[in-house]
């Protein structure tokens, strides 16, 4: 088995921000110091999570150099796509002057490219930018499918390292598994209600949400799966399964930035179009956590 540069969990970090709509740096780099000492094993900022669509592009850079400067033994993987090849190459090559250590791509969005088109667009981006690069299909948020023949042609390429996968389409992620098996190319679960699914057909880890505010339980499901211990796994899947579902009722990052307020970790603030998470919805997604809190006081209290 070819050893994989990316494995295990990756929070895909959300942007906080002040009651008047700046970024709140203090809160963002004591996130990544808490992600990072639950055991994480990267971290990814300006990503869809981190509502990098809404930030400008020094912005976007800011972001990368704080997390970079808070943190001290984790890979930082920045999100730096865009569906204009020019711009994603702008901001791929700040993001490593910013000292990322990685680059998460976002499938060209809206203007819906051909795959030739998807191949010449992450050819220049793997060619120009020496670092790491994961391919991020997300069909949903795109609406273009980077189908598997273009993965796996992809994952030649010496700094084409992954492919974040959220097609929801369980066949195709596995043959792009079973077609790169002999590559160094991980594949990463890109929809946490799929990650323990994705693993057990050999997938290296995931690019998860959840793990914002439920970093032990990720990094525990994951662990024990790639592990081959999938009882335990399948525990902690369903124990998690309940927040999971909640955190997709509207548009992510709604959700997250929702359950990090409730968490104490900092504002619900979220830039316009999205909205604050609706009062129904609030008030199970508090229930949940209100739930898995009590559960870890109840197995700390059961382990004294």
């Amino acid at each position: 088995m070819t050893t994989q540069l990316f494995e295990g969990v990756y929070p895909a970090m959300v942007t906080p921000f002040e009651t008047d709509g700046r970024i709140d740096f203090e809160q963002l780099r004591a996130d990544a110091r808490r992600l990072e000492a639950a055991g994480v094993d990267g971290l990814v900022p300006v990503g869809s999570t981190g509502e990098s669509a809404t930030l400008s592009h020094d912005e976007h850079v800011e972001v990368i150099e704080a997390v970079v400067d808070a943190v001290e033994d984790v890979p930082v993987i920045a999100g730096t796509g865009s569906n204009n090849t020019r711009e994603a190459l702008e901001l791929s090559r700040r993001a490593a002057d910013a000292g990322a250590d990685a680059l998460l791509l976002i499938s060209p969005y809206y203007n819906k490219p051909e795959q030739d088109g998807l191949l010449e667009h992450y050819r220049t981006l793997a060619d120009e930018v020496d670092l790491p690069q994961i391919v991020y299909n997300v069909p949903s948020r795109t609406g273009r499918n980077v189908e598997p023949d273009t993965a796996v042609e992809l994952a030649s390429h010496p700094n084409i390292a992954g492919f974040k996968a959220a097609s929801g389409d369980v066949g195709q992620i596995s043959e792009i598994v079973e077609r790169t098996r002999d590559e160094a190319f991980a594949v990463l679960s890109g929809d946490d209600g799929m990650t323990l699914p994705l693993l057990s057909i050999g997938a290296d880890g995931c690019i998860s949400v959840v793990a914002n505010v439920e970093p032990e339980r990720t990094c525990a499901m994951v662990g024990s799966a790639l592990a081959g211990d999938y009882e335990r796994a399948r525990r902690l899947h369903h124990e998690l399964g309940p927040l999971t579902r909640q955190l997709f009722v509207e548009t992510n990052p709604i959700p997250i930035k929702e359950a990090m307020h409730i968490r104490g970790h900092g504002t619900p603030h979220i830039r316009s179009p999205l909205t604050r998470l609706s009062e129904p919805h609030r008030e199970t997604l508090e229930a949940e956590l209100r739930r898995l809190a009590e559960a870890d006081l109840k197995d700390r209290g059961g382990a004294r």
